[in-house]
Formats: structure tokens, sequence, C-alpha cells
């Protein structure tokens, strides 16, 4: 057994709450767009920012994340992927606060930096691919 599948970011308890965070951000967009998106547009954006956000995620990885499949279509640097999650998480705090809803957003950054916190090894791991 490798090292990175002992460390504390890749156990299956913290990849099912990061997979949470992955849908709970999407939904954050989601929010953003049907209350700050006018008339019928709200329903395209409703769908069209989350999707947008998601295809992002998934097809610029680091090869050999553990966190994922391993695979990806666009072989991105360690820090470049961990700038991408950041922003993808921080652009979720930001549409929660945008959309009104303070008190989610505090709570979801406090859930955020918890589990970037604890999840240091997978942080390191990115940092150093």
């Amino acid at each position: 057994m490798s090292t990175m599948n002992l460390a504390l970011a890749y156990s299956p308890a913290f990849l099912g709450l990061r997979f949470l965070l992955e849908v709970c951000a999407l939904v954050c967009f989601g929010l953003w767009g049907w209350r700050r998106v006018p008339g019928r547009l709200r329903y395209l954006a409703v769908i069209a920012i989350p999707v947008a956000v998601a295809f992002a995620w998934g097809d610029f990885a680091t090869a050999g994340d553990a966190a994922r499949s391993g695979e990806t279509t666009f072989d991105t640097p360690g820090p470049l992927r961990l700038l991408l999650e950041l922003a993808v998480f921080g652009g979720a705090w930001a549409a929660l606060r945008h959309s009104g809803m303070r008190r989610a957003a505090h709570w979801f950054l406090a859930v955020l930096v918890l589990y970037h916190l604890a999840a240091y090894d997978r942080v390191l791991w990115l940092l150093q691919h």
C-alpha cells in the first residue's frame, strides 16, 4: 500500500466529504444564477453556470491525483489545479453571499477551511506536482 493511500485526504470519509463539497459548490452557482439573473434567462443560468464550472473542474486536473480517477483531459500542474479548486470553492462561497445567504456562506467557508486544513497532505501533494 502506498503512502498516498494512507493519507487522510484520500480516506473514503474525506473523499465523500470532498464530493459533497463539490456538489454543494455547483448548487451554489446554480442558486446564484437563479437569484441574480433576471427573467427567463434564469432558467438557462441555473443549468449553464454549474455545467460550465463542472466541465472546468473535471477537465483540468493533475495526472495521478488519487482524489480523482488519476486521469485528466488537460494535464494541469498541481499548484494551478489547487488554484482552480480554491477559485471554484471561493466562487461558490461568493455566490452564496451575493445571493443573500450570508449565514450559509459563513458555514460553507468554515467547512471548506477545516476540510483543507485537515487535507493538508493532498494540498502538499498538489503543490509538489
